[in-house]
């Protein structure tokens, strides 16, 4: 029986993140599939510290600053007129344009009201999360800078499923990237990929046997 659900932050309790990181690029001056193409890139690189992994996982669990990701990507960025792109606040900047997802947030309250299990699971680059917004909303945040790990390692969704107080085969997790679901599914949770408001909530109506709406 499920008894838990966990979601993710960014582009669940949000909306999606791909608009507001495209609206900041062009507000930046930078062409946005080149942004795209340069996140590739440091994919494959190795980071700046000898760490044996790339920049930007070592950014979401913490083992990289903000400042010297921001160094790092700002360096790789040119705008449309050629001219370098300033880091400081840069991160700060690409998030600030993110959206609150109202319908997502309230549906995770429901939830919790009926007594299921509530669990925040986010990969952070060092941003600033609406702490205040959830008050009263979950049993248990986890942030990827915060506890050294990050999704989709294992290791990160038993921790998940420990601290809400439930076995990974009692919870379902919500995630908009399908490579986090699955890594999800193959410790033992109920995926959901989350790509609207209203099949998400089908699909959690379902699998936990509530009505949630």
């Amino acid at each position: 029986m499920i008894k838990g659900l966990i979601v993710d932050w960014g582009g669940v309790l949000t909306d999606s993140i791909a608009d507001p990181f495209e609206a900041w690029a062009i507000e930046e001056g930078i062409d946005y599939p080149h942004y795209q193409g340069v996140l590739t890139e440091l994919l494959g690189s190795q980071a700046p510290t000898g760490l044996d992994q790339n920049p930007i996982h070592a950014l979401e669990r913490g083992e990289l600053a903000n400042l010297e990701f921001e160094k790092l990507l700002a360096t790789r960025l040119r705008r449309s007129d050629g001219a370098t792109v300033s880091h400081e606040g840069m991160l700060a900047r690409m998030f600030s344009k993110l959206q609150h997802a109202p319908d997502m947030n309230a549906l995770v309250r429901r939830a919790r009201g009926l007594g299921i299990r509530t669990g925040l699971l986010s990969n952070s680059w060092g941003n600033q999360y609406p702490r205040e917004m959830w008050e009263g909303m979950f049993d248990a945040v986890l942030i990827s800078g915060e506890v050294g790990l990050r999704k989709p390692e294992p290791e990160i969704y038993f921790l998940a499923a420990e601290k809400v107080g439930l076995k990974t085969s009692e919870c379902v997790f919500v995630d908009d990237l399908a490579i986090n679901v699955r890594g999800a599914v193959s410790v033992g949770m109920v995926g959901v990929h989350h790509k609207t408001y209203e099949s998400t909530l089908l699909e959690l109506e379902a699998i936990l046997s509530v009505s949630l709406s």
